[in-house]
């Protein structure tokens, strides 16, 4: 078939009411999918037909094959998923979108936390496999919601006897002398996200008592010197404003049957011009040490509202203006 010519496919499927939930009320499913991979599509009792280029027509192909097993064993799916999915099988290499959306995190009966992207599934399997994991990438992928995720499911299956979250006291030029209050109540501010990703996972009575039990303990990253953690899941949250010497402290505290993730974004750093980030260098040292895994998120991985990955990408284009002319 000539390059640019328009192909027309039609898929039959084996039940209306399952093909009915695919394509959503009034099939405003299929229109997210028909805008994310260029596409005409037009569905009719149990048949979808496809219209457009053909690489497009064979990818939407698969992802609607794909997408109808998932709905098919039971999964609801939403407009963020098809978007995800779709962007995920256009975005090169084999992927089995199934496999991505059918991994659960068993957190409570009634809550299930799953992978939404191919990268998200690779970060959860390394987090699984390593005992040392660096999750590095732009804000809003879900380094640190996973990481929390994983590590509430090991505690509750009695895995790890405790969960410890660890932020760097750095942040947008603010000292903690200036702030009012104890120490806790002076970093307090900066643990606040690890806070409310807890809360969103369980009810907040059940936090309390774990956080009293010292089941939690949220910390700033000074806290950790000198300890050694032994049957814990360690989370060092903001790790591109860790010092070198902080984060070799950091590491360095890892005790018997326990897992540390590292979570940053290194084009975010908030330390002193000229200083050192702990995590970039990390990454650099410890890269194909076994044991230690190594995830690196992108825009096409975010997933907060669709605006932020634009966001993302025009302040990635302007970096890479500003680095093109300080070469030139």
């Amino acid at each position: 078939m000539a390059t640019g010519e328009v192909l027309r496919e039609k898929l039959t499927f084996d039940e209306n009411a399952l093909l009915a939930q695919l394509t959503g009320p009034g099939g405003v499913l299929l229109k997210v999918i028909e805008r994310e991979m260029g596409l005409r599509i037009h569905a009719r009792g149990n048949q979808v037909t496809l219209i457009g280029p053909k690489e497009q027509v064979e990818l939407g192909s698969e992802l609607l094959g794909q997408l109808y097993a998932l709905v098919r064993r039971g999964q609801v799916l939403d407009e963020g998923d098809l978007v995800r999915a779709a962007r995920a099988l256009q975005g090169g290499g084999e992927v089995d979108v199934r496999e991505v959306f059918s991994d659960s995190l068993l957190i409570t009966s009634n809550t299930h936390i799953r992978p939404k992207s191919p990268v998200q599934k690779a970060y959860v399997d390394a987090i699984r496999d390593n005992d040392i994991v660096f999750g590095m990438g732009p804000a809003g992928t879900g380094k640190t919601y996973l990481a929390m995720a994983m590590a509430m499911s090991e505690l509750l299956k009695h895995e790890v006897k405790r969960i410890i979250l660890a932020r760097p006291a750095v942040e947008a030029g603010e000292r903690l002398g200036f702030l009012p209050g104890d120490m806790m109540e002076k970093v307090n501010p900066y643990l606040r996200p690890l806070y409310d990703a807890l809360h969103d996972m369980l009810e907040p009575d059940r936090v309390e008592q774990m956080l009293g039990r010292g089941q939690i303990e949220v910390a700033p990253l000074a806290f950790m010197r000198g300890r050694t953690l032994n049957s814990s899941f360690v989370i060092l949250d903001e790790a591109q404003n860790a010092t070198s010497e902080q984060m070799m402290m950091f590491l360095t505290r890892l005790g018997f049957d326990s897992k540390a993730v590292v979570t940053g974004d290194i084009t975010q750093t908030d330390l002193p011009a000229g200083a050192v980030s702990g995590l970039a260098e990390a990454g650099q040292l410890l890269r194909g040490i076994r044991g230690i895994g190594l995830v690196q998120f992108t825009e096409r991985d975010v997933v907060r509202h669709p605006l932020v990955q634009k966001i993302i990408k025009a302040y990635e284009a302007r970096n890479r203006r500003r680095e093109d002319s300080e070469v030139g």
